[in-house]
């Protein structure tokens, strides 16, 4: 062969020589197949399919979320999006809970009444009895987040999923606070699972991906279709870092929840705090749910402040060193954000008593964290 073709197919067909402790990655968009039979009998076809690194997280998100199947996503947010869409159709009611993550609210409200389906946000504090009250013969699925985004309201999952599946309706929980580690939604009668792996899964904050996990054979084929259908797909690079991400999950997550209580604690303490809201903490709201259904906590958390105007708010947050401000949680950074201006978003007003600040505590030593709060709380009493 002339030197072009040689140097196009050289190189090209040698295997591992050495097995690792972390698959390979394969970049690819083509995938060779064996025989002319191969190409049609849909086994596989293309790289958008998912390959070695792509597979690999796959199964390892099937043991952590104790799945029959798992399908990735390019972020958080389009696996909500992909699984609601898997599933509804024209005519179809859905009830959605009111503290639900922004840009869900924004799908629901944009998306999916545009194409018919009947959008109802519910009070996070409705046990199952008052929520299954609002369904109609067309209520197709319950979308929870517990707990919720913001103000961390707790919802008894097992209790609102057992009620809806006695009624043919579907459960889908956003799960990122958990991680898939400190709750296992699908355990506890939950039909989808979701997750931003962005998060605690990928660990440091470079890295956006989400997943749906599921055990029904149905549902699990309707999200392989939608996966294929609306051309979804992550990188080999992407899965290859969520991947490492997971090998450390339960010490990462261990040492967040340490680090956020200890923070939590502190705060109880201050004068400038009205109160801490974090379902770990005995007293909160949902502390006797968190007890019973969780195994441990992770770094995010609210904490209201005393009542002040918009400017102690800014002097608060801009006298933070060590916690940065960013919307993003769950990477090894501590972080902080007003939540008070997403709160017009919301069906349902509820008065915290005072500006809401939510808190990602990551992986600092908690005794800076905490020099570093009260140097804001100090900023913050003196612009009152």
């Amino acid at each position: 062969m002339d030197e072009e073709s040689r140097l196009i197919r050289a190189g090209a067909g040698r295997k591992p020589t050495a097995k690792t402790v972390a698959p390979a990655i394969q970049r690819g968009s083509t995938v060779l197949l064996p025989d002319a039979k191969a190409l049609y009998d849909g086994t596989f076809g293309y790289g958008r399919s998912g390959l070695n690194a792509q597979h690999a997280l796959c199964e390892a998100l099937c043991e952590l979320e104790d799945a029959r199947e798992v399908q990735l996503f390019p972020s958080g947010l389009a696996a909500v999006t992909a699984a609601l869409m898997a599933v509804l159709k024209a005519g179809d009611h859905i009830l959605v809970v009111d503290t639900v993550y922004k840009p869900v609210r924004q799908f629901c409200d944009a998306v999916l009444t545009r194409f018919g389906v009947g959008v109802e946000y519910y009070d996070a504090r409705l046990d199952a009895d008052g929520l299954l009250a609002l369904a109609t013969p067309a209520t197709r699925l319950i979308l929870l987040e517990s707990p919720g985004s913001l103000t961390f309201e707790m919802q008894d999952v097992p209790a609102i999923a057992a009620a809806a599946r006695t009624r043919g309706i579907l459960t889908l929980i956003d799960n990122t606070w958990g991680a898939g580690l400190l709750f296992k939604p699908l355990a506890h009668g939950v039909d989808l699972s979701v997750q931003a792996l962005t998060k605690y899964v990928c660990g440091h904050s470079d890295v956006f991906m989400g997943s749906v996990a599921v055990s029904d054979r149905m549902l699990a084929r309707a999200m392989e279709d939608a996966v294929h259908e609306h051309g979804w797909a992550v990188t080999g690079d992407d899965a290859y870092q969520a991947l490492r991400g997971l090998r450390t999950l339960a010490v990462r997550m261990a040492r967040h929840g340490e680090n956020g209580l200890t923070v939590a604690r502190w705060l109880q303490t201050q004068p400038q705090v009205l109160r801490v809201i974090h379902p770990a903490l005995p007293g909160d709201a949902g502390h006797a749910l968190w007890r019973r259904d969780y195994s441990g906590a992770c770094g995010l958390f609210a904490v209201v402040l005393r009542a002040g105007p918009d400017r102690a708010v800014e002097a608060f947050l801009n006298a933070l060193t060590l916690f940065g401000l960013g919307f993003s949680w769950g990477g090894f950074e501590s972080l902080a954000i007003n939540g008070d201006p997403q709160f017009k978003r919301r069906r349902i007003p509820v008065d915290y008593g005072g500006p809401v600040i939510r808190l990602h505590v990551g992986l600092e030593s908690p005794a800076d964290l905490v020099a570093d709060l009260a140097g804001a709380l100090s900023a913050y009493e003196a612009a009152q």
